[in-house]
Parts: structure tokens; sequence; C-alpha cells
């Protein structure tokens, strides 16, 4: 049985988790790193340099880490058609928008999400808050012009592509609710967060 290393409440041990809930392994998941700590242990640590979560382990003993590596790794592993697309153009697209994930829509709800849950109200800087508020909101609007040409990130079918920012769209619905009227992200946001796997892995996660 896979062992993925993470505490639930880390968005990128929820992508993990909802592929694996899509694929329907078997798993152990084990809680480290935030309240739980030992991520700095020299037992982790020799799993992952990092020191971050999650960290995938297989029976055989091979350790993979970086969420969107892992979550890439298991589909091909286990030949999930309903995660990786068998159409080399929508593969590119799903992988784009997971990297994607990475370098805009991340960072701009991130002052946002730290700012509003991690942070006490006292110690809170709103300028930053307001900007992030503002820079996801440009992002969603990315997202919401692609899926006005598609049904999903990367074509007519979930695949993978969703997963990373349909969690960033998870915080992004939870922590602005002053957003503005995104009828095609909606509709796509509606979609996934009907799916089991999401149900069981972010949206019955709360925000900490």
């Amino acid at each position: 049985m896979i062992k993925i290393w993470g505490r639930k409440t880390s968005s990128n041990v929820q992508k993990v988790m909802w592929a694996v809930g899509e694929i329907g392994l078997p798993h152990e998941r084990i809680d480290i790193g935030g309240p739980f700590g030992k991520n700095r242990d020299p037992a982790y640590l020799a799993m992952n340099p990092n020191g971050l979560v999650p960290t995938l382990q297989e029976e055989d003993g091979f350790l993979l880490w970086e969420s969107n590596s892992i979550v890439r790794y298991l589909a091909a592993k286990h030949n999930s058609t309903v995660l990786e697309p068998a159409d080399p153009h929508a593969r590119g697209r799903a992988s784009q928008w997971m990297d994607w994930q990475l370098s805009v829509a991340g960072p701009a709800i991130t002052p946002v999400f730290w700012g509003l849950i991690r942070i006490p109200p006292e110690k809170r800087d709103h300028a930053a808050i307001e900007a992030g508020k503002k820079n996801t909101t440009a992002a969603m609007v990315m997202v919401d012009e692609q899926l006005a040409k598609t049904a999903y990130l990367a074509g007519d079918a979930f695949s993978y592509g969703d997963i990373p920012v349909g969690i960033m769209a998870y915080r992004y619905r939870q922590l602005v609710p002053e957003r503005p009227a995104l009828k095609n992200f909606e509709r796509w946001y509606a979609a996934i967060s009907a799916r089991q796997a999401f149900k069981d892995h972010v949206g019955a996660v709360p925000l900490t």
C-alpha cells in the first residue's frame, strides 16, 4: 500500500489525495507538517530534502515529492484514463494548467489565505490581502475565459489539469465572496466539486 506523507489541510497534499481518490488507490496518509511537525526531522528529510509535503512512498521504497509530479506519475503508472488525457495535445494542456497553478494562481491567493486564515486579525496586512484578492480574481478570469471554449481546462473531459486549479478555486470562493460573476468558472466548479474525490479530500476539509 502506498503512503502519502502530509497533513490533509495542505493544498499540495490535497492534489495528491484527490488524484488517489479518482484512481481508487488503496493508501495510507500520514499526518506531518504544520501543527504535526516532524517535517524537519532527519528521517523525513532523508525522504524529502525540501522538508515539505507531500511525499509519496511506494511499497518498494520508491520516493517522489512535488505534488504535481506525484499526480502525473500516479496517473501514468496506473493508466488512469480519468486523469491523464490520451490525446497528447490535451495532455500538454493539462500539464500546462497544473504548472500555471504553481506560477500564477497559487502565488496570487497565498497572501489572501495567510492573511485571513493563518494570521491573527490584529497582525493582518490588509493591503497585501486586497492585492492578493485582485490578483486571484484576474487569474480566475483567465480560467473563465478558457472555460468559455472547453468544458474542462484541458478539453471536454475532466483531467488532472483541473485538480490544482480546482483547489485554488475552492479557496478563492471561500475567501473572496465579493468576486465578480464568472459564468463559465461557476459551471466548471459545480462539475468538479460534485466529484466524490473532491468532496472527500477538498470540500470536507476546513481551511486552517
